[in-house]
């Protein structure tokens, strides 16, 4: 699987990263157009320790605040959705893709 970010790491450093504190995690979009409302998630980010993951996630969240809104009912609904996701530095997945060693 290819994580953004994380290019020219091998797994084992991804791991040694992720147990060292960074994380994994991806972003959601929202796309409406009228009558259809489409809630996404973007591939798997590789995030610093140290790093933000609200910065990394502005793209997402631009793209959603510009074309997330306007389909009705579920266009605020999922916007809403992917902006607090994104604000929050994405959803972390880390956990689930690498067993944390102690």
């Amino acid at each position: 699987m290819a994580v953004s970010g994380a290019e020219g790491m091998s797994d084992k450093d991804i791991i040694a990263a992720c147990n060292d504190g960074a994380k994994l995690v991806y972003f959601s979009y929202t796309i409406s157009i009228v009558v259809m409302t489409f809630k996404r998630s973007s591939d798997v980010h590789f995030i610093k320790k140290g790093e933000s993951g609200a910065v990394k996630g502005l793209p997402y969240t631009l793209l959603t605040l510009v074309a997330g809104w306007w389909g009705f009912p579920f266009g605020p609904i999922y916007s809403i959705m992917s902006l607090y996701t994104n604000l929050k530095g994405g959803e972390d997945v880390t956990n689930k893709l690498i067993v944390p060693r102690g």
